[in-house]
């Protein structure tokens, strides 16, 4: 005998909204049936954007830059999901050399990434790449800070809002 269920979940829905423009009206809950029926595909793929994610994440020409050498600076202060390009260097002899990638909301910051040398190092040079995605809520920022003897050269670029809707790369439309 064939069974109904409601479903409530506000996650598929605001996804059916989402790819589903045309029932965004539609009143009805979702259900669940144990009878085989057709199914819709609420992938992105059905949805038309079949962008892979590595071509989605392309640079373009949106990308920012940060040069960071001996100071903190803001590197990014808008919502959203970021990928950056971290490119480290530590161009001189001495101890107790420290860099860092901070997320901030004014009040604390967390450290996303740091590179420190001991206070025994004779590194006279250290040249590092790191590229991360991070997720930037409202009132948060991202910032740099380069100590002593030490670069941070950044690129970065918003690759989905802060409701995971992808941004595809600057002027890439879908056929």
């Amino acid at each position: 005998m064939a069974q109904i269920i409601t479903v409530t979940s506000e996650a598929l829905q605001a996804q059916i909204r989402a790819l589903l423009p045309s029932q965004q009206g539609f009143g009805e809950d979702l259900q669940a049936s144990n009878v085989i029926t057709p199914v819709i595909d609420l992938t992105a793929a059905a949805e038309g954007s079949s962008l892979p994610s590595d071509l989605q994440n392309a640079w373009d020409f949106s990308t920012g830059s940060a040069n960071v050498a001996n100071t903190t600076t803001t590197i990014i202060n808008t919502t959203g999901f970021w990928k950056l390009n971290l490119v480290y260097t530590h161009y001189e002899n001495g101890s107790g050399r420290s860099s860092s990638l901070n997320l901030t909301d004014g009040l604390s910051s967390k450290t996303i990434w740091q590179f420190q040398t001991s206070s025994a190092s004779s590194a006279f040079l250290s040249n590092l790449e790191e590229t991360f995605f991070i997720y930037v809520r409202a009132g948060e920022s991202v910032t740099a800070t380069a100590g002593t003897a030490c670069h941070m050269t950044m690129s970065y670029r918003q690759v989905a809002s802060v409701n995971g809707v992808l941004t595809n790369p600057l002027g890439f439309t879908s056929e």
